[in-house]
């Protein structure tokens, strides 16, 4: 009777035992699934309520800066073990996954909201063609170590350069940027100090070495273009008077330095600065300097071109760079004389590209420089454009180290600094040998 007894209360024990045992188990696992389901509830809520605000879009914080600072940083402190590469690439997988679902909020010049776009309907990754890139060495090595040398002394005050743009949607970020121009570089100082040609001419190590990621167009006016449009911009050389006169009888100015707090520029359309207010009898007389007097034609091609190399009548020859505008926005489809936006000019030592102050500009050269929208696609892209020519590919490189109004928004354009010329003819005999249209791509150090 005992024995029965005692084998009853175990069997009941071991019973009771296994059913808490399998309820636990139960909670344990209904409670991780709710867990993960809600996070999933959570991701795809915050996808589904994505509010493009300004205060959402921007990509300048100083949190953003530091954390990007941080984590170029970082990564070159130690060498992982294989275990955290494992974990980083699972990361990155995720994160590329995520930046890739995710829209882009594009901006105007402004920084202000204008649509959201897929990344994937602009960039994908290939590899490049098998041809040779074309390009002048010491020209490239020039404005790569001017570009990088920019985000080194101005990152503080021109924020709108770490922004990410839309490669972020392939994982791409700012440290990305600045260890692609590094390493380039690198190279091209070792090749030209060897004597030899470079190895970025070399489709097989730049897909060795790079990411390429293939751009194609986004022109909301124009949902088939798929190439980018290829413009052409250069410096004209113009004659010029230090003072006015029946042939030189169009001013450029330059800004006091005082007016950084006196906006009153700002009020005037070019009608209105050649009208003569600045002008002897003008009612802003002396507020400004005058730099030189040209043709109307030459002051155009100034304000189209942002640069001008004038041969003065006295022998001095100097070029000149456009500083700060009116803050009237430049009109596309409007012929350049009714135009209402007016540049004022400063003397400089060489051919100008992007600043976020005259002081500050990046010095460019011809042959190796694009200018589009550093806001959307960002500052020190490393651009391969192709196309074809005579049956064969053609491949040119170049650095995205120049802006302009016409690129704000535009993900479909690019303009490429093509040289200094006297007059228009010869311009246009040069850019004949270019392409209107082409495909590109982006390179970025894997």
């Amino acid at each position: 009777m005992n024995i029965l007894s005692n084998q009853k209360f175990r069997f009941t024990i071991g019973c009771a035992a296994l059913l808490i045992v399998g309820l636990a188990s139960s909670h344990v696992y209904t409670k991780s699934k709710t867990k993960q389901l809600a996070q999933q509830d959570q991701f795809f809520t915050q996808q589904e309520n994505f509010n493009p605000l300004e205060s959402q879009i921007s990509f300048t914080s100083n949190e953003v800066s530091e954390q990007l600072d941080l984590r170029f940083k970082n990564s070159l402190i130690t060498q992982q073990t294989s275990d955290d590469i494992g974990k980083e690439n699972a990361f990155s997988s995720q994160h590329n996954l995520l930046a890739a679902s995710a829209p882009y909020p594009v901006v105007d010049e402004f920084k202000k909201y204008k649509f959201n776009i897929n990344g994937s309907q602009v960039i994908s990754p290939v590899k490049l063609p098998s041809s040779k890139v074309n390009f002048n060495q010491k020209d490239l090595l020039t404005v790569l170590v001017n570009t990088r040398k920019y985000f080194q002394d101005y990152s503080s005050e021109d924020p709108d350069i770490l922004r990410t743009g839309i490669l972020a949607t392939q994982g791409v970020t700012v440290p990305d940027v600045l260890k692609t121009l590094d390493f380039m570089i690198v190279v091209l100082k070792e090749d030209i100090a060897n004597n030899r040609a470079t190895r970025l001419q070399d489709p097989k190590f730049i897909n060795s070495n790079f990411r390429v990621i293939k751009w194609t167009a986004y022109n909301p006016k124009d949902k088939k273009q798929k190439q980018l449009r290829i413009t052409k911009y250069a410096v004209f050389t113009h004659s010029g008077s230090r003072k006015k006169s029946s042939t030189f009888n169009t001013p450029i100015y330059s800004l006091k330095d005082n007016s950084n707090k006196n906006t009153f520029y700002t009020k005037y359309t070019k009608q209105d600065v050649l009208s003569g207010i600045y002008e002897p009898g003008g009612k802003e007389f002396g507020k400004v300097k005058s730099l030189a007097y040209l043709t109307r034609t030459g002051l155009e091609e100034a304000l189209m071109q942002g640069t001008i190399l004038i041969n003065f009548t006295d022998g001095y020859r100097a070029f000149f760079n456009v500083d700060r505008n009116n803050g009237m926005s430049y009109i596309r489809g409007l012929k350049a004389t009714a135009q209402k936006r007016y540049w004022y000019f400063r003397e400089v030592d060489a051919i100008k590209g992007y600043g976020y102050k005259i002081d500050a500009k990046i010095s460019i050269k011809p042959g190796v420089t694009f200018a589009g929208d550093v806001l959307n696609i960002g500052l020190g892209r490393v651009i391969i454009i192709e196309h074809t020519k005579g049956g064969r590919k053609h491949l040119q490189m170049g650095v995205m180290a120049d802006t302009g109004g016409a690129f704000l928004p535009n993900l479909y354009q690019l303009d490429f600094l093509a040289g200094i010329f006297k007059s228009q003819k010869e311009f246009r005999q040069n850019i004949s040998q270019l392409p209107e249209y082409a495909t590109a791509y982006f390179l970025v150090k894997k």
